[in-house]
């Protein structure tokens, strides 16, 4: 069957960027009236506990979710879940729109989330129900930091390269027909108001992180219209930030030259199914699936969620798979709703028991099951400048 892939081109748009501060979370901020009652001392930490929503997903979703609970209760973190089953492949006999109803009514009274990943059949509507959340939620920025982490053997050492991915139109916008019988016109969006968007979300977080560069990823000398507009968008960014280095390059060259010398990269901007591979290719540089946790931003919400999205079907009941990406997902959910003692405690109980080695799953090269490394995990909970707190 032959396919034809049609790009459309966005008119130029004036864009109302907000800076990178609205990406605070809601997190209440009360004060505390000291003696004299002019004088008051701000408090970070919110009254109660935080209103955070789950979505577990399919495959190993609820397994990595119930791990996540399990080391939060251990921790002690004052958030409380309103967890909301998704799927596409299991029927419990909900409406697909109503329940995208649901998780966005509860975004709307939280602001944060925690969501497994969604299997996308591939039969049935074009849109699925992670494209339809991330439209509603308008969640644009989806970003993945590539880490190695101590302890784990891989072909690279010291990677430490973040990539930012426009996901809400591309070549995902699911707009296919077969135009006759055996031709099929996939229909790819690029508009100049989500470029520029993107680009400069890519260069306030290497300003904000203290980045020194940032890569356009395109293929521009094919697309010359759609992901050439999206590589102007981002040439005509960087000339508001002159003390960032600016440069691009073509998406198969980036493929090679992330497998042999990854070390080039820092911060990294692309289309959507550019992003969606290279957060794949990454992962593996560092450990695979079960390492890299992500994160997907708009104005108003922040999800968060493993870096690469794979169901890992195969492993479901079996108490296999590994929830170090989720429980990092976690940890830097609760950094940003300005939980960061929480947050630190997990990721460094995770960190050690990575580096000590002794407890690992099999894709990490061990024999331990879920409950094993998650158990290590809460152990170490109790180690070091934690241990009063917990």
């Amino acid at each position: 069957m032959a396919a034809v892939v049609r790009t459309l081109v966005g008119s130029a748009t004036k864009l109302q960027w907000q800076p990178a501060s609205v990406l605070c979370s809601r997190a209440v901020s009360t004060t505390i009236p000291a003696q004299d009652p002019a004088v008051a001392a701000p408090v970070s930490k919110p009254k109660g506990n935080q209103k955070v929503t789950m979505i577990p997903g399919d495959g190993i979703g609820p397994e990595l979710m119930h791990s996540v609970k399990e080391v939060f209760k251990h921790a002690l973190v004052p958030v409380d879940f309103e967890e909301i089953h998704v799927s596409e492949v299991q029927d419990w006999g909900q409406d697909h729109q109503d329940t995208v109803d649901k998780v966005i009514q509860s975004f709307e009274r939280t602001g944060v989330g925690l969501k497994g990943n969604i299997r996308t059949p591939t039969h049935g509507e074009l849109m699925g129900m992670n494209m339809r959340m991330r439209r509603r939620l308008d969640l644009f920025a989806n970003v993945v930091r590539v880490k190695s982490m101590a302890g784990l053997k891989t072909r690279h050492h010291n990677l430490d390269f973040v990539i930012i991915r426009e996901q809400t139109e591309g070549e995902y916008s699911s707009l296919e027909h077969e135009s006759v019988e055996g031709v099929v016109e996939s229909l790819k969006i690029i508009t100049r108001e989500k470029s520029r968007r993107i680009a400069k979300f890519a260069f306030d977080y290497a300003t904000k992180h203290g980045r020194e560069k940032v890569t356009a990823v395109h293929k521009a000398n094919i697309m010359k219209m759609g992901d050439g507009m999206f590589l102007r968008c981002c040439e005509e960014v960087s000339e508001l930030y002159p003390r960032i280095k600016f440069e691009n390059m073509i998406i198969d060259n980036c493929c090679m030259q992330l497998v042999s010398n990854p070390y080039q990269f820092d911060v990294m901007v692309m289309p959507n199914l550019y992003g969606n591979i290279v957060d794949n290719l990454a992962a593996g540089l560092v450990g695979g699936a079960g390492i890299v946790p992500g994160e997907s931003y708009s104005h108003s919400y922040a999800v968060f969620e493993t870096g690469a999205r794979h169901p890992f079907a195969q492993a479901v009941g079996r108490n296999i798979a590994n929830p170090t990406a989720m429980l990092l997902s976690a940890a830097n959910m609760l950094k940003h709703m300005h939980l960061e003692y929480h947050g630190q405690m997990i990721s460094d109980a995770v960190e050690r028991v990575i580096k000590v080695g002794k407890v690992r799953t099999r894709d990490m090269g061990g024999y331990a099951t879920t409950t094993d490394l998650t158990t290590a995990i809460i152990d170490n909970l109790h180690k070091g400048k934690y241990s009063s707190f917990v």
